[in-house]
């Protein structure tokens, strides 16, 4: 197989220049009309193919997997996400999967400190005030009054590329802090960011203003914030999810917001199969929680790289050496180097 002969199905839209560069490359499909393929569809379009360059929209599981043409031998995933793919039954059909981390890191983190913002100082429920008539009753020392960022502690579940992003920033607005995660990390990353290290979760959400989650979605990390730690947090605390909605425990949270126990949330993502929660739309429409369309990692200069780095793990693969992005499986995880 060679570059100039593989044919990839490309499930959705990217920006013109990058498929540009795929036709000119390759023996490329492309989905017209920017609609997620149902499994059925997808499978069908893949007849042929060598490549599938998918999207966090794919539900890619094991039976779709088992059905795929035994052409197909690359999933390259636009995205840092993936568990939208059966990582152990596409490693198991001898299929490998790569994805695009790195490259929105830092404007995943704007979007989190945009987000961070938002709640304590009111963003979304004041750029409202003009749209109603186009006027209003002028300033007063008593209008509109939010909360100070600065001198506040934001505890960060998930101190990777992105949390430390988001740290980064968070430090210069005043900001103390705090995380957990899996492992601590070491002296001179903590000293740096002026970073605490929490054991325990629960511990870290009785001493945080703001919480704002940077893990992936994994077994180990579904509802990490569930009931019992969404009420463990600190009364008037602040909940940010930039990550994924398999986090948290939408029902709790909204119940905990409605009661007065938490101040607000600001989510860039939400369960939304069976429409958004509407207990979250009647918080959004009463200004204590903010709900944006998965816009973290959204500028053109970003989904350009991730274009490029889908590029990259596709002609590294086909070139017979092991792409730069591979994703393995949880179980081999730890006992075989990445990218190996």
């Amino acid at each position: 197989m060679t570059t100039d002969r593989a044919r990839i199905c490309v499930s959705r839209r990217l920006p013109r220049s990058i498929e540009e560069r795929m036709a000119a490359l390759f023996d490329a499909s492309f989905n017209a009309d920017d609609m997620p393929f149902d499994s059925a569809e997808l499978i069908g379009r893949l007849h042929g193919a060598d490549v599938l360059v998918s999207s966090i929209t794919d539900r890619i599981d094991a039976q779709t997997i088992s059905a795929f043409p035994p052409s197909v031998k690359l999933i390259a995933q636009f995205g840092n996400g993936f568990d939208n793919i059966n990582i152990e039954a596409a490693h198991a059909a001898g299929i490998t999967v790569t994805n695009t981390p790195s490259v929105l890191t830092e404007d995943t983190a704007d979007m989190a400190m945009a987000l961070i913002l938002s709640i304590p100082r009111r963003l979304n429920e004041g750029a409202q005030v003009l749209l109603k008539d186009g006027t209003w009753d002028g300033w007063s020392p008593t209008w509109m009054l939010g909360r100070r960022l600065g001198g506040k502690a934001l505890g960060i579940v998930g101190l990777g590329r992105i949390g430390t992003a988001v740290a980064r920033r968070a430090r210069a607005f005043g900001l103390s802090i705090h995380y957990c995660g899996r492992s601590r990390k070491p002296a001179q990353v903590e000293e740096t960011l002026g970073a605490t290290w929490w054991e325990s979760i629960e511990e870290m959400l009785a001493h945080v203003d703001i919480v704002s989650l940077h893990t992936p979605h994994t077994r180990d990390t579904f509802n990490i914030l569930s009931a019992d730690r969404l009420r463990a947090m600190r009364k008037g605390a602040v909940l940010v999810n930039i990550a994924r909605p398999e986090l948290v425990d939408e029902q709790a949270l909204a119940e905990l917001i409605e009661a007065g126990h938490l101040q607000g949330a600001a989510l860039d993502v939400f369960e939304h199969q069976r429409g958004i929660n509407p207990r979250l739309l009647a918080l959004a429409r009463a200004h204590k929680v903010v709900l944006t369309p998965h816009m973290g990692s959204a500028t053109l200069e970003g989904r350009i790289e991730m274009g490029e780095t889908v590029i990259v793990n596709i002609r590294t693969f086909l070139d017979g050496h092991p792409p730069p992005h591979r994703v393995l499986p949880e179980h081999i995880l730890h006992h075989e180097p990445r990218g190996s």
